[in-house]
């Protein structure tokens, strides 16, 4: 039986027999399930520095601290909104559950799900 190919890009591939993502092989026939997971970084250090900054611009004296707490503030705004889940690709299998494949990109991973149910449900 030949391979059919349900995806590939960039360091993964995907056939009805084998995922591949990077040098790592997963055995589609061992694969019983697919899920997509998520994982919220933590966004206490820059609002501890928005904090900080605001303080700052109350509570100093001379312009130059105000402008300085202004400034951190406004940068723990921008770090505040850079920071993102980071989604990804769990299998399972008979020996448990693993993390596949991660990515900040939902349209990636869920392509990669995708692909990967469809090489399920061609398996039979």
């Amino acid at each position: 039986m030949d391979e059919i190919e349900f995806y590939k890009g960039g360091n993964v591939s995907i056939t009805n027999a084998r995922f591949l993502v990077g040098s790592t092989t997963y055995a589609m026939n061992g694969v019983t399930s697919v899920k997509r997971g998520k994982t919220d970084p933590s966004k206490a250090a820059p609002v501890i520095a928005g904090l900080i900054g605001l303080a700052m611009v109350f509570v100093a004296t001379t312009f130059l601290f105000k402008a300085i707490g202004v400034g951190l503030f406004l940068l723990a705004v921008v770090w505040f909104r850079s920071i993102k889940p980071e989604y990804i690709v769990v299998l399972n299998s008979a020996s448990g559950e693993s993390q596949a494949l991660s990515s900040q990109d939902v349209k990636y991973i869920n392509d990669v799900i995708n692909a990967l149910n469809e090489a399920i449900i061609h398996r039979g």
